[in-house]
Formats: C-alpha cells, sequence, structure tokens
C-alpha cells in the first residue's frame, strides 16, 4: 500500500526540441517508471519521438554535475556555491577591469531557449556585464531567418509559419521537418501531419541534395547542389512573373516593392537556373506554375538554405514567395502566430533594419539582435588588441562541436585567462573551464516553452510544474545567473542600476515575469482583472495544455515595421543578387580541388551533441557514417563499410562509409554532434561512441557576407580510402 501510494503521474512538455510534445511520466518516489506520448495533450496528441524517453537517462546519468567543480590540472575539485559564485564573478570583473568590458565574451547555446528561466535571467546577466562580445548558437543555425524577416515585417520574431494542417501545396527546401519536428515551424509529428496533407488531396514537393525522410513522403523530390537553393528562388519568381502568374491579392495593398522584385528576377530565366541548380529546366518551370495556381500553398526552408554563403538572400526569397503568390497570412499559407506571451506586441514600432550594424573587431562580421557571428569567436580570442576576448562564458553550449572549424576554436579556448561554464557535462568544451555551475536539469523545474509557442502552426499554451524536488543545495540556472549578477554589482557600482530596478529584479522572479506575460497577453485580462482571462494560475489547472484555436490572419496590425508595409525588396538584402552572380557561375561547380561538396544531416534518435551520453540513443549500427552516392564510391575504390578519410581545409577525419542513393552524385553528407573522442571528457558512453565532428570540416571563414551565418553546408571536401587526402589542395 505504501508503496502504490508513492507512484504518481505527471504531465509535461518535452524540452528536447522544439515540437512541445506532451509527456506523461509515471514515477514512484524518485524514480522513474515510464515516459510516453500524453495523449490528451491537444496539440502532441500522444506522439514522441525516441529522445523524449532518454529524459530518463539524463536525470539518473552519474556523469551529471550537481555541484560546481574547479579544474586543477587535470582534476576536477568540488567547491561550495559561494565559493564558486564568487571566484567567477570576482574573475569577470578583475579582466574587465584591466582590458575593458568587452574582454569578456558569452556563449549561449541551443538548450538556453527551452528553459524560459535562462532566457529571462540570461538577458539580465548580459547587460549587467556589459560586453558587446555576446554571441549564440543562433549563427550557426538560424540567423537568415531573422535578418531576413526583420527586414520586411519589422521584428526578428515575426516568422510567418505554415499552416501545415489547411494548405494544400506545401514545398520544402532545404528541410527535413519529419526528423526535426518542424524547426521554426513547431509542429509534433510531421510526418502524421504530411500523410494527411496528401490524404485530403494536397501535395508535398521537397528540393534538398538528399533523399530526407520528408523527401521519402514526398509527391516529388528533386536534387539541388549544394548551396544552390537561391538560385532555384530566383527561377521560380521570374517564372511566376514572366507568366503574369502572381496573384498577391489583399497583400498589395500593404507592400512594396513588388515592381522591384520582378525586375531583380527578370535575369533568372529557367535554362540559367538549371545550369547553376542541376534541376532541370521544364521541372523549374512546371514548380512555378503549381505553386501559383495551388488554392494553398506554404513554402518552407530551413537549414539547407540557412547555412551556406546565401542564407539571407534564400530566406528572403522564401517570404518574396510566400507574399506574391498571396499565401501570406492566408489560412494554408503561411501566418503569424498570436502566442500568450506575445514578444512582437511588446515591441511597439519594431526593428529599424536598416542601421548600419556593429561589426566584429578582426574580420568586420555584421552583428545582429546584439550579438556577433560565432563563426568569428576564435579569432577574437586569438588576435591581439585592444578588445581582444581573454575570458568566456559559456551557457548550456558546446560549440567545440557545433561551430565552424572546431580544432581551432578548442586552441583558442584553452589560450584564455579565464573560462566559466554554466553546464552539467564536462564536455568537449566545457573541460576547457576553470569553473563549472551546473544547473537542475528539466524535470527539476517548471517549464513554459516562451519562444516555441510563438513558432506553433496552432496557438497554443502549456505550462509544466516541476515534476521532482531540486537535489539540497541545488540552484536552478536562474539562481545561478542572478547570483552572478549581484555579485558583479557589489564589486562595481557603475553596473548598478537604479535602487527601484534592483527591488523591481529581486521581485521579479522568472515564474512572476511568465505570470504579468501571459496576464498582459493577447488572452489575458490586462489591467482589466475583472475580466476573465488566461492567467498562470488557470495554466496550472490544464496540465495537458491549451488549444487557442488556429492561426488566423492578421496584417497589416501585426506589422513592426514603420509605415505598416511590408518591404518586399530591401536594399540591404537585394545588393546581395550582385555576389551571388559574381561568387556562384550558373554552371556546375567546379571540381578542381574539391571533387565533393559536404552536407550536414540530423539524426532521429541524437540531438546536437549532449544526447550522446545515453545509452538507448547511441546503441545499435553506427548512426556517424559518411553517406556517399555509389557513383562517387566505385571511381574513388569506396566499398560499404570501408573506413574512408575526408580532408578539407580545416582538417581530416576517419569514419565508416555508407554507400546509398539517398545522396545525389557530387554530394556526401556527415551527421552533426559527435566526435567525442577529445581527452578529459567525462561522458562515459559518449567516449564509447565517439564518432567524428563535421565541424573539425567546416570552416569559419565561409560565411554568409550578409549576415555572417555560418555557411556549413556544401563544404568543399576530398574523399578517399587509405592514404589521407592532401590539405595543401585546400590552401
Amino acid at each position: 500500500m505504501n508503496q502504490r501510494a508513492q507512484e504518481r503521474t505527471h504531465f509535461g512538455t518535452c524540452p528536447l526540441c522544439e515540437a512541445m510534445c506532451g509527456i506523461e511520466i509515471r514515477t514512484e518516489g524518485s524514480r522513474i517508471l515510464s515516459i510516453r506520448g500524453d495523449g490528451a495533450d491537444p496539440f502532441s496528441r500522444g506522439h514522441i519521438c525516441p529522445k523524449a524517453v532518454a529524459l530518463k537517462d539524463v536525470h539518473e546519468d552519474p556523469d551529471r554535475l550537481r555541484a560546481p567543480v574547479r579544474r586543477v590540472g587535470d582534476r576536477w575539485i568540488p567547491v561550495s556555491w559561494e565559493e564558486a559564485l564568487a571566484e567567477v564573478a570576482s574573475r569577470l570583473a578583475e579582466i574587465q577591469s584591466r582590458h575593458g568590458r568587452d574582454a569578456v565574451a558569452t556563449y549561449f547555446g541551443n538548450p538556453t531557449v527551452h528553459s524560459y528561466s535562462a532566457l529571462l535571467a540570461g538577458a539580465r546577466f548580459g547587460r549587467t556585464l556589459g560586453s558587446r562580445n555576446r554571441f549564440s548558437a543562433t549563427s550557426v543555425d538560424q540567423l537568415p531567418h531573422h535578418v531576413a524577416v526583420t527586414h520586411l515585417y519589422g521584428h526578428p520574431l515575426l516568422l510567418p509559419i505554415p499552416d501545415l494542417d489547411r494548405t494544400r501545396l506545401l514545398l520544402v527546401i532545404g528541410a527535413n521537418p519529419v526528423v526535426s519536428n518542424g524547426s521554426l515551424m513547431t509542429a509534433p509529428d510531421v510526418a502524421r501531419r504530411l500523410k494527411d496533407l496528401r490524404a485530403r488531396g494536397g501535395t508535398l514537393i521537397v528540393v534538398d541534395p538528399r533523399r530526407t525522410e520528408t523527401a521519402q513522403l514526398a509527391d516529388t523530390h528533386h536534387f539541388i547542389r549544394p548551396g544552390r537553393d537561391a538560385w532555384l528562388l530566383l527561377g521560380l519568381l521570374q517564372v511566376i512573373f514572366e507568366e503574369e502568374l502572381a496573384r498577391p491579392g489583399r497583400l498589395a495593398a500593404f507592400t512594396e516593392g513588388i515592381d522591384t522584385v520582378r525586375r531583380l528576377v527578370r535575369p533568372f530565366e529557367p535554362g540559367r537556373v538549371a545550369r547553376a541548380t542541376g534541376i532541370a529546366a521544364e521541372d523549374v518551370v512546371a514548380l512555378a506554375r503549381r505553386l501559383a495556381a495551388a488554392e494553398s500553398a506554404a513554402v518552407y526552408g530551413r537549414m539547407g538554405v540557412s547555412v551556406q554563403p546565401f542564407g539571407a538572400l534564400c530566406q528572403w526569397l522564401i517570404q518574396v514567395l510566400n507574399v506574391v503568390t498571396g499565401n501570406l497570412d492566408r489560412p494554408g499559407g503561411v501566418m503569424f502566430t498570436r502566442p500568450a506571451v506575445d514578444f512582437v506586441a511588446y515591441a511597439g514600432r519594431g526593428i529599424d533594419a536598416s542601421r548600419e550594424p556593429r561589426r566584429t573587431r578582426v574580420r568586420g562580421l555584421p552583428g545582429f539582435g546584439g550579438e556577433f557571428p560565432v563563426a568569428a569567436l576564435a579569432e577574437e580570442i586569438e588576435t591581439p588588441g585592444p578588445g581582444q576576448i581573454r575570458a568566456l562564458l559559456t551557457s548550456a553550449g558546446n560549440p567545440v562541436l557545433s561551430t565552424p572549424n572546431g580544432r581551432r576554436l578548442e586552441r583558442a579556448l584553452a589560450s584564455l585567462e579565464f573560462m566559466a561554464a554554466v553546464d552539467f557535462y564536462i564536455n568537449e568544451t566545457t573541460r576547457h573551464a576553470q569553473i563549472i555551475l551546473p544547473p537542475t536539469f528539466a524535470l527539476e523545474r517548471d517549464h513554459y516553452d516562451l519562444v516555441f509557442h510563438a513558432l506553433a502552426i496552432r496557438n497554443t499554451a502549456k505550462y509544466a510544474r516541476p515534476l521532482f524536488e531540486p537535489s539540497p543545495g541545488a540552484l536552478h540556472d536562474w539562481q545561478i545567473f542572478a547570483g552572478l549578477t549581484r555579485r558583479l554589482e557589489a564589486l562595481d557600482r557603475a553596473r548598478r542600476p537604479p535602487l527601484r530596478q534592483r527591488l523591481a529584479d529581486r521581485w521579479l522572479t522568472p515564474r512572476r515575469t511568465l505570470a504579468l506575460g501571459l496576464r498582459f497577453g493577447p488572452y489575458g485580462s490586462g489591467m482589466r482583472p475583472w475580466r476573465r482571462g488566461l492567467s498562470l494560475r488557470q495554466l496550472e489547472e490544464q496540465p495537458h495544455g491549451l488549444d487557442l484555436g488556429p492561426l488566423e490572419p492578421c496584417l497589416p496590425s501585426r506589422l513592426r515595421i514603420r509605415g505598416k508595409r511590408i518591404q518586399l525588396a530591401p536594399p540591404a538584402i537585394t545588393v546581395d543578387l550582385e555576389r551571388l552572380v559574381r561568387e556562384q557561375p550558373e554552371g556546375a561547380p567546379s571540381a578542381e580541388g574539391q571533387e565533393l561538396l559536404l552536407i550536414g544531416r540530423r539524426d532521429p534518435r541524437t540531438n546536437n551533441s549532449w544526447m550522446h551520453n545515453s545509452r538507448r540513443l547511441v546503441k545499435g549500427p553506427a548512426r556517424c557514417t559518411l553517406l556517399i552516392h555509389p557513383d562517387d564510391a566505385r571511381r574513388r575504390g569506396i566499398t560499404q563499410g570501408a573506413l574512408v578519410r575526408v580532408a578539407a581545409r580545416s582538417g581530416t577525419v576517419t569514419l565508416p562509409a555508407e554507400v546509398t542513393d539517398e545522396v545525389m552524385p557530387g554530394v556526401v553528407s556527415l551527421p552533426h554532434g559527435w566526435g567525442h573522442h577529445r581527452p578529459g571528457l567525462q561522458l562515459s558512453v559518449a567516449s564509447a561512441h565517439p564518432g567524428v565532428s563535421v565541424n573539425d570540416l567546416t570552416d569559419e571563414q565561409r560565411v554568409d557576407a550578409l549576415c555572417g551565418n555560418a555557411a556549413l553546408n556544401g563544404v568543399p571536401v576530398i574523399v578517399r580510402p587509405g592514404a589521407p587526402p592532401d590539405p595543401s589542395q585546400f590552401a
């Protein structure tokens, strides 16, 4: 009876990716009995992927740090929270006093966005630190999206989301939502939703250099040469305008620049596009006609079109296609969300994207949103002079494995005067820190997706209480940042805000901030407490979450750009067409010195680099393999499973080959997140399944010049069996 009384069921949200899948966790005391999908969640409807079950593994992982540690030589020594926080704050303040505020940098990794408390408290810490050297995973992932929509609509979070459940045609370019569950399109169980699309008579078309899991469900799949997506998008627009198929409809009333776009795309006729992309001219024409004629359509592009030298141009062209076909702000097209906590509404007039951005000290890469491109981090550490980075604090990130040319970055990290990390693993990056400050894990804190509710294909809201009490003495991420912030303010009076602000900051915990955001959001009572509205207390009483309805047309009121008119042809972006033509001749890429082009891929059983310490996710066949087309393998004498050496300007890796026609000729593919062979890790399972890091091949010098985003796709490589290729060919 006593044992049965300890059993309970908890409903929450999986915090591992953007899909916000509802989970049901059965526990007995402190032990997790089972994790399954929450069938009563109105959004995910019982769906989970294999990663969700591994939440148990992370929670119980003996390698996970549960108290601060200090590195002494090759050993890690436990220290108290007071000692650790004081040392980090004093070292950062001391280095800034000697070298200036910019001598200390921060890097926030992808998991930060899955903790609303870390987002809020981390931002407050960054303001107190006062350094302009701020970096994050945004610039290896999604920066081109934010740059494009800021120029067009006035705010980096005004990202139109495909109305997946109502569209009649979905064109997916450089994305694999069946595996990613959407990514900047929060949509649990995408595979079922795509099957539903086809079942209702709709069409799915995929354009990708690899026949992805999404492409396998499609009506049509077109191979395209890596990095040539802008040519295809320009060709589609050229046909639409040339054949008078543009139908912006009501959008024309508050859109400027349609005629400018018509003029700019005129030279990109289908034959020219075919030579650049490898897609036949007649297929370009047919695709444009089909897109323009669809009852409703959505064009969606993600990593493949973002992490390349023309990522921002591609994301702009995707927006243009959705506008000129009349599919922006239209059911079944792409639409803006109305989240319960609405950052866009709080922004007032929005952001002036025409202002000249701040630029990095060494290479002059442009900043955006208060951050610099992470491709510049290593050189900003290594290059002497005013503003040189001499200390770094990372949070929930592993840039040695997730940013370009990880080998150079790890050498740079070893040269820092001081490094600290807010993380609970000693991984490829945090092993360089002097102090590691481990926060609680997701099951020990409350949860609300501030960002992903704003990117969901339906308006939703869901709050989850903590499943477990934190261990005695443990700190949440926001408490760590608050502790560092208070200590920095105590060390330097110039950092202290006015007393009223300090008192407000002490009172305004993340939970209270969330409650205020809901109250003053579009579904809350605002300043009218007598009016019933959505509140945090109400959400607490709905453990499965709330469906607030489908996306609805909301233009022009949602726009945050001056004059409330979409700027369809912003000069800051259209100027990049000249670079496209200059740097990418319309013919096939030259084989000289490169032979093959490397692209990445995502595996459904991995989550960037930090879930490889779960045995259930890494067991079975090796997943870190190089996909190579049979024709390319035959020419090089490569057979299935044989070890091959892959060389690029940044370095060389050796791994098994997987010969498959899943990739097009001339292209090879390597998954990201692996490379756990570095010394000093305390990741017992991951170290036994090391794989190789794709970012030991990517090149920090290859960026999108328009916004500075890392260009991780289309990297020139040489692939050979046996003896290593000669890296001098990439000099």
